[in-house]
């Protein structure tokens, strides 16, 4: 199927990158300056910071007792904040009726590896600890580099974690070789293109986190056993597709209940910057039937 067309004319639409480095907080800046439409209301959401972290939560409804999702925004590592996902934790919420935190955790390349990493953790750990929270669902999600952390938090925590959703993960950081199709098949004209992923990666990757850390790189742990049963959502048209479907292969081969769902016609980044499509906005129904225990 081809690049849905809406999506290809968004991108079609996109003005040419500015030559030269890329520049984190010129980024940052216009990022936040063009944030997508607002998501759903929901009962109540509040800023406040929790071990030492901020975040964000969006509560569901009146109940006195929610499951908890904690959230991972995505954006290379050093984009991205808890304003640009906003809609997405929103949609989270109310379509599944969980909790969700979202979290903003320090950034490269002001922050290095683990940082970011540890704020997520800290924040999963806090979320275990809460009375209110119902004694069932304590998931993590995460999209694209959020979605690493995802990965990783659930293997840390694995001991809290019921339940991980990864939509399109980057899980092989070693960008120097040719081992994913997906890599070649989609690497021009489809918005995250193959030539671009070293060079937004390289904020995180120079400041000391390691390819072959399976904390880095979650495809290369060893043992998957055990792990939080897993969503994995890929984009047909997404360079990362292909890794994120092997991890998803290697989950189930390690015993982990495991669905992998691939969404036609979309590119990486959709469930960002394109859910308000139909065909895209039931990606947060398919998520709150995974935690609900449906269809595994």
């Amino acid at each position: 199927m081809a690049l849905h067309p809406e999506i290809a004319a968004a991108l079609a639409a996109l003005p040419t990158p500015p030559p030269g480095p890329l520049d984190p907080v010129v980024m940052r800046a216009a990022e936040e300056a063009h944030l997508p439409p607002a998501g759903p209301e929901v009962f109540a959401v509040g800023d406040r910071t929790v071990a030492g972290v901020p975040v964000r939560v969006y509560v569901p409804s009146a109940a006195e007792r929610h499951g908890t999702l904690v959230y991972l925004h995505g954006g290379a590592f050093f984009l991205g904040s808890v304003d640009t996902h906003d809609h997405v934790a929103r949609s989270l919420a109310a379509a599944t009726g969980l909790r969700v935190v979202s979290v903003g955790y320090r950034l490269a390349p002001e922050h290095p590896h683990p940082a970011g990493l540890d704020d997520c953790t800290a924040v999963v750990r806090w979320a275990a600890a809460q009375p209110d929270g119902d004694g069932r669902t304590l998931a993590v999600a995460g999209d694209s580099s959020g979605g690493t952390y995802a990965a990783a938090v659930a293997a840390r925590a694995r001991d809290v974690v019921t339940h991980q959703v990864l939509y399109y993960p980057s899980l092989d950081l070693d960008f120097d070789t040719d081992r994913w199709p997906s890599r070649r098949e989609n690497a021009v004209g489809y918005g995250l293109e193959t030539a671009g992923l070293k060079p937004f990666n390289a904020f995180f990757l120079d400041g000391g986190a390691d390819p072959a850390d399976p904390e880095v790189s979650p495809l290369r742990r060893a043992d998957l056993a055990g792990l939080p049963p897993a969503l994995v959502v890929t984009a047909a048209h997404d360079p990362l597709r292909d890794e994120g479907e092997a991890y998803g292969e290697r989950l189930r081969a390690a015993g982990v209940p495991t669905v992998v769902s691939r969404y036609e016609g979309a590119g990486h980044g959709f469930v960002q910057h394109f859910s308000h499509l139909p065909e895209y906005a039931r990606v947060f129904e398919r998520t709150a039937a995974f935690l609900a225990g449906e269809g595994w």
